[in-house]
């Protein structure tokens, strides 16, 4: 699909990663050995070089565009593989942001290289979309910081090797008083538990017993740096989820084509070819939000607050739907385990949660537009 929104270079980066896939994605084998399989799809995208479509150069501005453009491929062939590279991108960007150049060198090099793991710890039991209600206490120890708490829902949980996490220094949760740390996969004081997800992916609860941290950026700044990382991140989400829509109206089509019911296949019958349409029209819609929101902040905007819940709240929604249309298509065998729409089924459900509910983004744009009248023509 053409549009003015991309570029060149990101349909040949979007290549790149194609030819990665047949080279490296097996679907299949993501569910048998999640962990493992993660830090091995991060070792080959970094030892491709695509991971540099997340994590921006010292100093350097983070192209949106790119990172959209891989997340939407890799969807297509690998849920996991999108997280794998997702992750290595928000958990460092953090340190892009408001590290110091000894914290920038020591980490955002190897996460590059995939030899390194990386996390983004915001989440807690009793601060999830309320980012305000964050408990993690940090003290201050001498040049270091102690972090004591619990984070839940961590990707990447228990098995990254550097963790950006969001601590209070001060107040109580519910105020202000918000810092962002970096903290040690393995640092004394710090311990995991597994967590299950339907769609199998390292996730994990963390406790900190004053685990040694080094702060990131100045001191009550820290809700600013994961508002700003997750400001960034969100469009990106959107492409991931048109990568799982069009992977799921790919299957449909195939299905639909070579089905024969009531005399002839599937795809002849009025009811499916409308379902077909609306599906294609859908991911279109999406796709057009995702790389505006992408290209407003790639041509120097400075936040995409608005822009960027648009192409979250839309994508995530219409992928719920269109990955549902397709297994509806597929009938029961649509249900059974290990087909490509059960999987995407799965796979599709926690986009609408993670990084902002689809009901914190309605929010969100409800503000904008009470704000500054923003649906005005």
């Amino acid at each position: 699909m053409s549009d003015p929104f991309l570029e060149a270079p990101h349909h040949a980066l979007a290549e790149r990663v194609r030819a990665f896939a047949a080279e490296h994605l097996q679907a299949a084998l993501d569910e048998r050995d999640p962990i493992g399989r993660t830090r091995e799809l991060a070792r080959a995208l970094g030892e491709a070089g695509l991971l540099a479509a997340a994590i921006p150069p010292p100093a350097g501005e983070m192209d949106l565009r790119s990172l959209c453009a891989v997340r939407e491929a890799l969807a297509w062939h690998s849920s996991l593989a999108d997280t794998a590279f997702a992750m290595q991108g928000l958990g460092t960007y953090p340190i892009s942001l408001a590290g110091d150049p000894s914290q920038r060198e020591r980490w955002l090099p190897a996460v590059l290289a995939g030899g390194t793991l990386a996390a983004f710890a915001v989440t807690e039991p009793d601060a999830g979309s309320d980012l305000s209600r964050v408990a993690t206490r940090a003290e201050r120890s001498g040049a270091e910081w102690r972090l004591s708490g619990t984070k839940t829902l961590i990707s990447n949980g228990g098995i990254a090797g550097v963790y950006t996490v969001l601590a209070r220094t001060s107040g109580d949760p519910g105020g202000p008083g918000l810092s962002m740390f970096v903290v040690e996969g393995g640092a004394p004081g710090l311990s995991s538990r597994a967590l299950a997800p339907i769609a199998p992916h390292p996730l994990a609860e963390l406790e900190f017993r004053a685990a040694p941290a080094r702060l990131l950026g100045d001191e009550g700044r820290g809700l600013r740096i994961a508002l700003a990382t997750l400001d960034t991140f969100r469009p990106s989400v959107g492409a991931a989820a048109c990568g799982l829509a069009a992977r799921a109206l790919a299957e449909a089509l195939a299905h639909v084509r070579t089905r024969e019911q009531f005399g002839g296949p599937l795809a002849e019958q009025q009811g499916v070819q409308m379902a077909l349409a609306d599906m294609e029209v859908d991911l279109r819609a999406a796709r057009l939000l995702v790389r505006e929101a992408a290209w407003t902040r790639d041509t120097g905007a400075e936040r995409i607050t608005r822009e960027g819940a648009a192409a979250k709240l839309y994508a995530t929604e219409m992928a719920q739907r269109v990955v549902d249309r397709a297994l509806q298509l597929h009938g029961g065998r649509g249900v059974l385990l290990g087909t490509p729409v059960e999987r995407l089924y799965r796979e599709v459900r926690s986009l609408r949660i993670y990084e902002g509910a689809s009901e914190i983004q309605k929010l969100i744009l409800a503000r904008a537009l009470l704000q500054d009248d923003a649906g005005r023509a």
